[in-house]
């Protein structure tokens, strides 16, 4: 009975290792192999070495959803960082109605990207939304085509999604306060400080864990960004607003280029590891000198 014992939860937890195994860590050293072949509309073992990196490289387009994930996550993690700590702050005040608040801020979080895509595209549109409502008011004159510009298309993409996680980036935030111990503050105030800065020079430096997962987490979601994109913009006009995982998609499986698609989802998965990977080593490090 004591060795069934000791072994029980090994077995109980054997079948979700086996299966993370298999279809998790499995399917990313698959799609590597694939990524080294010549792999177009089916899979396909003749090895090519790097070419389809090589080709990768030289694609324009690919460029250019690079450049759109720099644009796209750099103002998606500042704008959510920004807005979620002073929503945070805000409701830190207990203020009346604060469920009620938290639940507002909190709600588009519970919606999917597509569904929050459609919604955007709704009121983006210029013939539908923002700009047709102005201008129904009489405002002839004005204009807001972001969704159909070529060179504003990608920052529509930021306002859906900003949209969408800051809410969840608050609520990190309000944990973090809510864990402060309160005689911080209090020795804060009693040394004449002002209420700002008690929150950027006191209050602030206590959550670097919490700033810390919340850029994890959002560049996370930024790298893998496919069915806002999908439901906002489709990646147009024409590709002006390609993020790298619908340039996967569209070469793997509308492009039947498997090998090139394979080699872009390689290199999102490397931009993931560059976030996650310093992350869980200053993590582990601050745990063994704690």
């Amino acid at each position: 009975m004591a060795r069934l014992q000791a072994w029980l939860p090994k077995l109980v937890l054997a079948p979700s290792v086996l299966i993370s195994l298999c279809f998790v860590y499995g399917f990313m050293l698959w799609t590597f192999v694939l990524s080294l072949t010549d792999s177009r509309l089916l899979p396909s073992y003749d090895f090519v070495g790097f070419a389809q990196y090589a080709r990768l490289m030289a694609n324009d387009r690919w460029w250019v959803a690079a450049t759109n994930l720099g644009v796209f996550g750099a103002l998606f993690v500042g704008i959510c960082l920004v807005l979620g700590a002073g929503l945070a702050i805000l409701l830190d005040q207990r203020i009346r109605q604060e469920g009620a608040l938290r639940t507002i801020y909190l709600y588009p979080m519970a919606l999917s990207f597509i569904v929050t895509g459609v919604v955007w595209k709704w009121l983006l549109n210029p013939g539908l939304g923002l700009q047709a409502m102005v201008r129904g008011w009489g405002f002839e004159s004005f204009t807001f085509d972001w969704l159909v510009n070529p060179d504003m298309a990608v920052y529509t993409l930021v306002i859906a999604a900003v949209w969408q996680a800051s809410g969840f980036v608050m609520a990190l935030f309000l944990a973090g306060l809510r864990g402060i111990d309160d005689s911080i503050f209090k020795a804060a105030q009693l040394d004449g400080a002002s209420l700002p800065r008690i929150y950027w020079r006191v209050i602030l430096p206590c959550l670097r864990p919490v700033v810390f997962s919340a850029v994890m987490i959002l560049s996370h979601i930024a790298i893998k960004s496919f069915d806002l994109v999908v439901a906002l913009t489709g990646g147009g006009p024409g590709y002006a607003s390609d993020l790298p995982a619908t340039f996967m998609y569209a070469h793997s499986f509308s492009r039947a280029q498997i090998g090139l698609g394979s080699a872009s989802a390689v290199l999102m998965l490397g931009g993931v590891l560059a976030i996650l990977v310093p992350y869980l080593y200053s993590e582990l490090r601050s745990r063994r000198h704690g």
